[in-house]
């Protein structure tokens, strides 16, 4: 950690120390100082705190050992996991980051990427996508790690949680979170929202990821129309995850089919 920020939290530790009312003042060089005016400066910084990337690396990797363990995940023995091998097995990097995949056996519709190589696919969608359309998902979800969009996705995920309160009680965010704390920042995580530009963006590179894969362009576009069609559906509860965080999935899935519609012959 930068010297800077561990200075500000070593002071901010000792201020609470110190302080036993919102009233009090205390001396430093003989002059007096409104601590009601630090702590809430305090505050602030603790609030704007910036995570290093190789911070953000660790709390993708820790939170992704937690969901590991706490979601039932079908191996290379069961029709969902060799189903995704026989799909993946070939795709082990992207810009020298190392990919992994696994499979949760679980009901919601959803897929999700960590910046540390990470790509969880649910059950549940493999059981609503075709591999083209799986295929497009993956290149979307590979996407948001490529531009970025997961590391910031981490950052404001720990910093909307309780976990945050670790790096003023340590002096940095490279304590390890308790189970709790995890869950606390996966919880935040997985309800993120991306931008408008980041699903557009996304959305481009999952196309692009099929074809250069030898999978159909058009993938992208009909595997949105799905998620539009099943949120609309009687199965909406399942599909509210991934739905949320992707907004205007008619639109994008109109603008991907025009896409592939229009690529060269």
């Amino acid at each position: 950690m930068k010297r800077g920020l561990l200075s500000t939290f070593t002071l901010l530790g000792i201020m609470t120390m110190c302080v036993s009312n919102a009233s009090a003042q205390i001396r430093v060089g003989g002059k007096k100082l409104d601590t009601q005016k630090l702590l809430g400066a305090a505050k602030d910084v603790a609030t704007a705190i910036t995570l290093s990337d190789e911070d953000i690396a660790r709390l993708s990797r820790e939170s992704v050992e937690w969901m590991d363990a706490n979601n039932p995940i079908a191996d290379e023995t069961t029709e969902y996991g060799a189903r995704l091998k026989r799909l993946t097995e070939n795709i082990t990097e992207v810009n020298d980051l190392k990919l992994n995949f696994k499979v949760y056996h679980v009901v919601d519709v959803n897929a999700f990427a960590c910046g540390d190589g990470s790509i969880r696919v649910f059950s549940a969608l493999m059981d609503l996508m075709d591999d083209d359309e799986l295929m497009a998902i993956i290149g979307h979800e590979i996407g948001h790690v490529v531009h970025a969009d997961v590391k910031h996705a981490m950052k404001n995920a720990y910093l909307a949680s309780a976990a945050r309160g670790v790096v003023g009680s340590t002096g940095g965010a490279a304590a390890k979170l308790t189970d709790s704390q995890l869950g606390d920042v996966v919880q935040a995580f997985t309800s993120a929202q991306f931008s408008q530009k980041q699903e557009y963006e996304a959305d481009e590179y999952g196309m692009q990821f099929c074809i250069e894969q030898g999978f159909d362009p058009y993938g992208m576009a009909r595997s949105l129309e799905k998620l539009v069609a099943l949120s609309n559906g009687a199965k909406a509860s399942t599909v509210q995850k991934m739905f949320s965080s992707h907004p205007d999935s008619d639109k994008r899935a109109a603008r991907m089919r025009d896409k592939a519609a229009n690529m060269p012959k």
